[in-house]
């Protein structure tokens, strides 16, 4: 009943970014050049250069709840494919319960999705041959609450992700969100020989 964040991959690192803005004079890279990528980064980050950043991406699978999707969706510059209900029946019924609840409103909301899950199938199974298979699964979905959870195909190049880590990130972004982003931000440290540590440093992490 937890949210869950999976790194499926990413591409580039601070060299990668450093060589994109390197472009307009020279891309040859020796040690002594090498040993400036921190500061150039810093300063392309600082200055507001921020499009060689867009060289790097981070790749993600989310499962989460639909009022987190919907953030996911909202004040995004990422790519975003979703499981949806429209096309298949959501047979897994996954729910997320807030950990910050009393137990006893913690139980409240899983009799209350169990109910819907148990009319959003029942649904498609009495409208199919008077609506059509399409028409039932889609309309069914009226059934599922918000803490249904779908998985989610999301990815940032690293301008838009810092975007997304600074709106979600944030004290201010709703609690579920901002623990989906903390997640990200950990996996993204975490990469082996930690390809974007200059990057995540001119962020401020």
């Amino acid at each position: 009943m937890k949210n869950t964040v999976e790194l499926l991959g990413h591409y580039g690192s601070d060299e990668v970014i450093a060589c994109s803005a390197w472009t307009s004079t020279s891309r040859k890279l020796d040690e002594k050049k090498r040993k400036r990528i921190p500061k150039l980064i810093d300063m392309l980050w600082s200055e507001g250069h921020e499009t060689p950043f867009e060289k790097g991406s981070v790749h993600f699978l989310v499962d989460c709840d639909i009022a987190s999707h919907i953030h996911l969706l909202k004040h995004r510059i990422s790519s975003l494919n979703a499981e949806s209900a429209r096309y298949k029946e959501l047979k897994e019924d996954k729910i997320f319960v807030p950990d910050d609840w009393p137990e006893a409103w913690q139980n409240e909301l899983m009799l209350y999705a169990a109910h819907g899950n148990k009319l959003y199938h029942e649904c498609i199974e009495a409208l199919e041959s008077r609506l059509g298979r399409k028409r039932a699964k889609e309309s069914a979905r009226f059934f599922k609450t918000y803490n249904s959870r779908i998985q989610a195909d999301v990815q940032f190049n690293m301008r838009s992700f810092a975007n997304f880590l600074k709106l979600r990130n944030s004290e201010h972004a709703q609690k579920e969100i901002r623990e989906i982003a903390q997640n990200m931000l950990d996996l993204v440290k975490n990469i082996e020989d930690n390809p974007f540590r200059h990057t995540l440093n001119s962020w401020g992490y």
